[in-house]
Order: structure tokens, then sequence, then C-alpha cells
């Protein structure tokens, strides 16, 4: 990965582009035809994820008060974790153009499947797309028990200044809260005035959790509940976080203050993961961040192809474009984490 320093240094005369670079390079993905909806791909892979949760569904009717429904717990929080691709893509209108359809498959299969509010869940990731790793603007990188920059960690006080200390190590631990935490802002949130349906959201929400706790403390007696939960619930939330961490932490921080125009906004806080058919299934195509950033509502099949042609548009401008495997890109993430942190550490001696 380049040097941040040296990627700084870089900035100021890549950032004197008027728009026209982005321009030039959404011809070309359009004139390739990948922004155009793929439906049969959406209704196979929609379909499988359902009828992945019905199997998971039936196999905890029919075992009964078992442990081996922790076996069933795993399986349910690769789904869940499916669940929350396919809200991604339905927020992203990649899977249809009208907004109707769109928000009713969002609500269904993040409000009533999984348990997560589809409204403040898509305000959020409107704001994280607008300003990708911005100190000030993008929530996913605001400072609360975890710190991203300097600035952040030297203004840290309390237990975000004791997790920023060791936060390279407590990272993916703590991503097994990551579920639960999904789920209590998405309560949390009902009453924000940015939540526009907070009545229905919060009524589907309740349904979902009625439902999930019943079945849970009806089949199985107390301790097998609580085990199951924290299976399902933790490993779901490792799941998804293992899938969006990989996406910009590490990259290229902006400071207030700091232009870029679109086309490197975006790709120089981006990260690529290559690794083919399988990492592309398991991140639901958000190994591709690059191009997603830069054409949010592409279909999911198209970003390979997106991302040879931006990968070799890149090189044209001189546009630092970063790709690399799944364990590098965990490996640089936890790198900038304890960086960030130093000055947290130097401060207890």
């Amino acid at each position: 990965m380049a040097n941040p320093t040296a990627l700084t240094e870089q900035l100021t005369p890549l950032a004197k582009g008027t728009g026209s670079d982005f321009s030039r390079l959404s011809r070309r993905i359009h004139e390739a035809g990948l922004m155009a909806r793929r439906p049969v791909y959406y209704t196979l892979r929609f379909g499988a994820v359902a009828l992945a949760l019905v199997t998971a569904c039936t196999a905890f009717a029919v075992l009964g008060d078992s442990w081996l429904q922790l076996l069933v717990a795993v399986g349910l929080a690769v789904v869940f974790g499916q669940l929350g691709l396919a809200a991604h893509d339905l927020a992203h209108k990649q899977v249809f153009t009208r907004r109707r359809p769109t928000e009713i498959g969002g609500l269904i299969a993040a409000n009533v499947l999984l348990g997560m509010s589809y409204g403040w869940w898509m305000n959020k990731h409107t704001r994280h797309h607008a300003n990708p790793n911005h100190e000030e603007k993008d929530p996913d990188v605001a400072p609360n028990l975890l710190v991203w920059s300097r600035r952040q960690a030297r203004s840290a006080r309390g237990l975000p200044a004791f997790i920023g200390r060791h936060q390279a190590a407590l990272f993916y631990p703590m991503l097994t809260l990551e579920g639960f935490n999904l789920s209590v802002g998405s309560f949390r949130a009902l009453t924000a005035p940015s939540m526009k349906r907070p009545v229905l959201e919060g009524s589907l929400l309740v349904a979902h959790f009625a439902v999930y706790f019943g079945a849970i403390f009806t089949v199985l007696s107390p301790g097998k509940a609580v085990a199951f939960i924290a299976v399902h619930m933790g490993l779901f939330g490792l799941y998804l976080g293992s899938v969006f961490a990989p996406n910009h932490k590490g990259m290229h921080m902006i400071a207030e203050g700091q232009e870029l125009d679109f086309l490197r906004r975006q790709v120089l806080t981006s990260r690529n993961v290559s690794g083919g058919v399988v990492i592309d299934a398991l991140m639901g195509g958000l190994n591709y961040q690059i191009e997603h950033h830069l054409f949010p509502s592409m279909p999911t099949p198209a970003l390979p192809r997106a991302q040879r042609i931006t990968e070799q548009y890149c090189a044209e401008l001189g546009i630092p474009y970063h790709r690399t495997g799944l364990i590098a890109s965990y490996r640089e993430a936890l790198r900038h984490l304890h960086s960030v942190g130093q000055p947290l550490r130097a401060a207890r001696r």
C-alpha cells in the first residue's frame, strides 16, 4: 500500500480535476453496458439466500432442544450476513430502478428478516458514500470506541482511550458485538428526525425479535437458548464486519479542508480485494469497493469487468489504485489501527 505521507503529497496536483476525469470513465462504463439491471442474477441469488434461510429454520424446528442447534446457529449467521448484503444491494438500487419495490424489498430483508432498520442504515451508508474516510463527515470513521486517525486518538478519553491503545488486538473480537450493535442502533434511531417511517420500521423490528426470541426460548432450554443467540449473533457480526473492514480501513483519510474531486476521493480512500468467485460470493461484490463507490447502483455481476476498466483508466491518469488479497487487506487494516493508536500508548509511558 502507498505510504500515507507520500500519498498526501501527491493529492494537491491530483485534486485539480474538474470532474471530467470521472465523466470519461463513466462513459466507458456505460458504453460497456455495465449499468444494465440483472434480474436473472438477483432472482437466483436472493432465491438461494431464501432457500438457505428456510433450510436453517426447518433444521431448527426438527432438531428441537439439542446442542446440535449450535451448528444451525453457525449456518444462520452466514445467512444473516447474506441478508445484510442483499439489503445493501437493494438500498443502492442495484436490483430495482423504481423506489417502491426497492423500499419494500429493503424493509423485508433488513427489518423483517435481519432485525435492522433499513431507513437508519441507508441514511448512515449514504453519508459514508458521499465522504468516505472523511474525519468529519463519514459516520463510519467517527470516533466512538475506536479511533481512526492520530488526531482522534489525541482527543480520546476514558474507555475509548483504553480501547484505542489496544484496538488492533481488540478489533476482531469486538466485531462479535456488531450484530447486537446494529439492532440497538436501529431501535435508538426510531426517534431521530431523519427516520421517515418510525412506526412502520419499529413495528417490523418488534415483530422480528418477537418471532426470533419467541422461537428460540420456546424450542430450547434457557442455557441452550443463550448459547444459540451468542453463537449466532457473534458470528453474524464477525462475518459482516469482516466483509466491510477491508474496504476503507487503512486507506487515505481525508481531513477537513482537503478537497478532492469525486474520482480521486473514491479511489484513494477505497481498497479492492482479489480472490476469485469464492471471495466474490462471500463478500457480495463489496471486494470491488472502488468500482462500487464510483458506481453504487452497478449490479454486482458487472463489477469484475468494471474493475478492469477502472484500474486501466487510473493507470492512464497516474492515480494510485490499490488491490490486494483478503489476508493482506486485514493486515493493512490492523496495521493502521495500531499506528493511529500510538499517541495513546505514548501518553501512558
